[in-house]
Protein backbone atom coordinates (compact mmCIF):
# COMPACT_ATOMS: atom_id res chain seq x y z
CA UNK A 1 0.00 0.00 0.00
CA UNK A 2 2.83 2.37 0.80
CA UNK A 3 4.47 1.62 -2.56
CA UNK A 4 1.20 2.31 -4.38
CA UNK A 5 0.62 5.64 -2.65
CA UNK A 6 4.25 6.70 -3.14
CA UNK A 7 3.93 6.01 -6.86
CA UNK A 8 0.72 8.03 -6.96
CA UNK A 9 2.43 10.85 -5.07
CA UNK A 10 5.21 10.97 -7.65
CA UNK A 11 2.91 10.88 -10.68
CA UNK A 12 -0.25 12.77 -9.70
CA UNK A 13 -0.04 16.49 -8.95
CA UNK A 14 -3.45 16.70 -7.27
CA UNK A 15 -2.76 13.80 -4.92
CA UNK A 16 0.69 15.22 -4.14
CA UNK A 17 -0.80 18.62 -3.27
CA UNK A 18 -3.38 17.02 -0.94
CA UNK A 19 -0.74 14.94 0.86
CA UNK A 20 1.64 17.88 1.16
CA UNK A 21 -1.12 20.08 2.60
CA UNK A 22 -2.17 17.37 5.04
CA UNK A 23 1.44 16.96 6.19
CA UNK A 24 1.79 20.74 6.60
CA UNK A 25 -1.43 20.91 8.63
CA UNK A 26 -0.23 18.18 11.00
CA UNK A 27 3.17 19.80 11.46
CA UNK A 28 1.85 23.32 12.06
CA UNK A 29 -1.51 22.80 13.77
CA UNK A 30 -0.85 19.65 15.83
CA UNK A 31 2.89 19.23 16.09
CA UNK A 32 4.63 15.95 15.27
CA UNK A 33 5.94 15.71 18.84
CA UNK A 34 2.40 15.51 20.24
CA UNK A 35 1.61 11.95 19.09
CA UNK A 36 3.52 8.68 18.77
CA UNK A 37 1.50 6.68 16.21
CA UNK A 38 -0.63 7.26 13.12
CA UNK A 39 -3.62 5.02 12.48
CA UNK A 40 -5.76 4.37 9.41
CA UNK A 41 -8.90 2.28 9.03
CA UNK A 42 -9.95 -0.20 6.36
CA UNK A 43 -9.73 0.81 3.63
CA UNK A 44 -9.93 4.29 2.12
CA UNK A 45 -8.04 5.81 5.05
CA UNK A 46 -4.97 3.86 3.96
CA UNK A 47 -4.55 6.00 0.82
CA UNK A 48 -3.67 8.83 3.19
CA UNK A 49 -2.46 7.32 6.46
CA UNK A 50 0.39 5.13 5.20
CA UNK A 51 2.17 7.84 3.25
CA UNK A 52 1.67 10.45 5.99
CA UNK A 53 3.12 8.04 8.56
CA UNK A 54 6.10 7.46 6.28
CA UNK A 55 6.72 11.16 5.70
CA UNK A 56 6.49 11.98 9.41
CA UNK A 57 8.56 8.99 10.51
CA UNK A 58 5.79 7.53 12.69
CA UNK A 59 4.77 3.86 13.07
CA UNK A 60 1.44 3.01 11.47
CA UNK A 61 -1.50 1.15 13.03
CA UNK A 62 -3.54 -0.64 10.37
CA UNK A 63 -7.10 -1.14 11.65
CA UNK A 64 -9.49 -3.59 10.01
CA UNK A 65 -13.28 -3.45 10.10
CA UNK A 66 -13.40 -6.40 12.51
CA UNK A 67 -11.33 -4.27 14.97
CA UNK A 68 -8.18 -6.36 14.54
CA UNK A 69 -4.99 -4.46 13.80
CA UNK A 70 -1.28 -4.67 13.05
CA UNK A 71 1.53 -2.19 13.59
CA UNK A 72 4.22 -1.35 11.03
CA UNK A 73 7.32 0.79 11.28
CA UNK A 74 7.21 3.94 9.15
CA UNK A 75 8.92 2.17 6.24
CA UNK A 76 6.41 -0.71 6.39
CA UNK A 77 9.33 -3.15 6.22
CA UNK A 78 8.40 -4.68 9.58
CA UNK A 79 4.81 -5.44 10.58
CA UNK A 80 3.62 -7.25 13.70
CA UNK A 81 0.61 -7.82 15.90
CA UNK A 82 0.55 -5.98 19.22
CA UNK A 83 -1.71 -6.27 22.25
CA UNK A 84 -0.60 -3.27 24.33
CA UNK A 85 0.56 0.14 23.09
CA UNK A 86 1.30 1.34 26.64
CA UNK A 87 -0.92 4.40 26.59
CA UNK A 88 0.39 6.04 23.40
CA UNK A 89 -1.21 9.06 21.75
CA UNK A 90 -2.56 8.38 18.28
CA UNK A 91 -3.40 10.57 15.28
CA UNK A 92 -6.03 9.00 13.03
CA UNK A 93 -5.80 9.98 9.35
CA UNK A 94 -8.83 9.46 7.13
CA UNK A 95 -10.24 10.39 3.75
CA UNK A 96 -13.42 12.09 4.95
CA UNK A 97 -15.68 12.73 7.92
CA UNK A 98 -19.42 12.11 7.76
CA UNK A 99 -21.16 11.32 11.04
CA UNK A 100 -18.07 9.64 12.56
CA UNK A 101 -19.84 6.24 12.58
CA UNK A 102 -16.65 4.37 11.58
CA UNK A 103 -14.75 6.11 14.36
CA UNK A 104 -17.36 5.20 16.95
CA UNK A 105 -17.93 1.64 15.72
CA UNK A 106 -14.38 0.58 14.97
CA UNK A 107 -11.42 2.95 15.02
CA UNK A 108 -11.80 4.32 18.57
CA UNK A 109 -12.64 0.93 20.16
CA UNK A 110 -9.76 -0.73 18.30
CA UNK A 111 -7.20 1.77 19.59
CA UNK A 112 -8.68 1.72 23.09
CA UNK A 113 -8.44 -2.06 23.05
CA UNK A 114 -4.70 -1.73 22.44
CA UNK A 115 -4.32 0.62 25.42
CA UNK A 116 -3.92 3.65 23.20
CA UNK A 117 -5.96 6.82 22.73
CA UNK A 118 -6.89 8.73 19.59
CA UNK A 119 -6.08 12.32 20.46
CA UNK A 120 -6.32 13.81 16.97
CA UNK A 121 -8.22 13.26 13.73
CA UNK A 122 -7.15 14.65 10.36
CA UNK A 123 -9.32 14.20 7.27
CA UNK A 124 -9.14 15.49 3.72
CA UNK A 125 -12.84 16.43 3.67
CA UNK A 126 -15.31 17.15 6.48
CA UNK A 127 -18.86 16.87 5.11
CA UNK A 128 -20.21 18.82 8.10
CA UNK A 129 -22.74 16.14 9.11
CA UNK A 130 -22.06 16.16 12.83
CA UNK A 131 -19.01 13.90 12.90
CA UNK A 132 -16.66 16.57 14.19
CA UNK A 133 -18.99 17.45 17.07
CA UNK A 134 -19.37 13.77 17.97
CA UNK A 135 -15.60 13.30 18.17
CA UNK A 136 -15.08 16.48 20.16
CA UNK A 137 -17.37 14.93 22.78
CA UNK A 138 -14.77 12.13 23.00
CA UNK A 139 -12.03 14.74 23.51
CA UNK A 140 -10.61 14.20 20.02
CA UNK A 141 -9.30 17.32 18.30
CA UNK A 142 -10.43 17.41 14.66
CA UNK A 143 -8.79 18.97 11.61
CA UNK A 144 -9.71 18.96 7.92
CA UNK A 145 -8.34 20.34 4.67
CA UNK A 146 -11.77 21.42 3.46
CA UNK A 147 -15.23 21.70 5.00
CA UNK A 148 -18.07 20.86 2.60
CA UNK A 149 -20.90 22.79 4.21
CA UNK A 150 -23.91 24.71 2.94
CA UNK A 151 -21.93 27.67 1.66
CA UNK A 152 -19.84 25.49 -0.65
CA UNK A 153 -22.94 23.98 -2.28
CA UNK A 154 -24.66 27.35 -2.55
CA UNK A 155 -21.61 28.67 -4.35
CA UNK A 156 -21.71 25.62 -6.63
CA UNK A 157 -25.31 26.43 -7.54
CA UNK A 158 -24.45 30.08 -8.13
CA UNK A 159 -21.71 28.99 -10.55
CA UNK A 160 -24.11 26.51 -12.23
CA UNK A 161 -22.14 23.40 -11.24
CA UNK A 162 -25.35 22.05 -9.67
CA UNK A 163 -28.99 22.95 -10.24
CA UNK A 164 -31.21 24.68 -7.70
CA UNK A 165 -33.17 21.43 -7.41
CA UNK A 166 -29.99 19.53 -6.56
CA UNK A 167 -29.01 22.24 -4.08
CA UNK A 168 -32.38 21.95 -2.33
CA UNK A 169 -31.99 18.17 -1.99
CA UNK A 170 -28.43 18.51 -0.65
CA UNK A 171 -29.50 21.07 1.96
CA UNK A 172 -32.45 18.89 3.03
CA UNK A 173 -30.14 15.89 3.35
CA UNK A 174 -27.64 17.88 5.40
CA UNK A 175 -30.37 18.98 7.79
CA UNK A 176 -31.96 15.51 8.23
CA UNK A 177 -30.25 12.66 6.31
CA UNK A 178 -32.59 9.87 7.45
CA UNK A 179 -35.81 11.75 6.69
CA UNK A 180 -34.52 12.93 3.33
CA UNK A 181 -33.50 9.43 2.25
CA UNK A 182 -36.80 7.93 3.44
CA UNK A 183 -38.73 10.47 1.38
CA UNK A 184 -36.49 9.74 -1.62
CA UNK A 185 -37.01 5.96 -1.58
CA UNK A 186 -40.76 6.44 -1.06
CA UNK A 187 -40.94 8.71 -4.09
CA UNK A 188 -38.60 6.52 -6.17
CA UNK A 189 -39.37 2.85 -5.31
CA UNK A 190 -37.55 1.75 -8.45
CA UNK A 191 -34.27 2.97 -6.92
CA UNK A 192 -34.08 0.12 -4.40
CA UNK A 193 -35.37 -2.45 -6.92
CA UNK A 194 -32.69 -1.42 -9.42
CA UNK A 195 -30.02 -1.53 -6.73
CA UNK A 196 -31.08 -5.02 -5.63
CA UNK A 197 -30.69 -6.21 -9.23
CA UNK A 198 -27.44 -4.37 -9.91
CA UNK A 199 -23.82 -5.53 -9.54
CA UNK A 200 -22.94 -7.74 -6.58
CA UNK A 201 -21.50 -4.98 -4.38
CA UNK A 202 -24.44 -2.61 -4.92
CA UNK A 203 -26.97 -5.41 -4.44
CA UNK A 204 -25.31 -6.46 -1.17
CA UNK A 205 -25.52 -2.92 0.20
CA UNK A 206 -29.14 -2.54 -0.88
CA UNK A 207 -30.04 -5.87 0.71
CA UNK A 208 -28.37 -4.84 3.97
CA UNK A 209 -30.28 -1.57 3.86
CA UNK A 210 -33.59 -3.41 3.46
CA UNK A 211 -32.85 -6.10 6.06
CA UNK A 212 -31.74 -3.48 8.58
CA UNK A 213 -34.91 -1.48 8.06
CA UNK A 214 -33.20 1.73 7.02
CA UNK A 215 -35.42 4.48 5.55
CA UNK A 216 -38.63 2.58 6.34
CA UNK A 217 -37.67 -0.41 4.19
CA UNK A 218 -38.19 -3.08 6.85
CA UNK A 219 -40.30 -5.92 5.52
CA UNK A 220 -39.77 -5.06 1.87
CA UNK A 221 -39.43 -8.18 -0.26
CA UNK A 222 -35.84 -8.77 -1.32
CA UNK A 223 -35.63 -10.39 -4.73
Amino acid sequence: MLDVTMKQYEENNIYRDVIDEMKRLIETEIGVENFEYISGGERRDWFFSYIIANMLGKPHITIYKDLSSVVSDYTCEETKEVSDLNGVRVLHVADLMNQSSSYKRAWIPAINGLNGTIYYSVVAVDRMQGGREALIEDNIKCYSLIDMGEELFKEGARLNYISNEQLEMILKFTEDPDKTMQEFVEEHPEFIENALNSDEKTAMRAKLCVESGFYGLKGKEVK
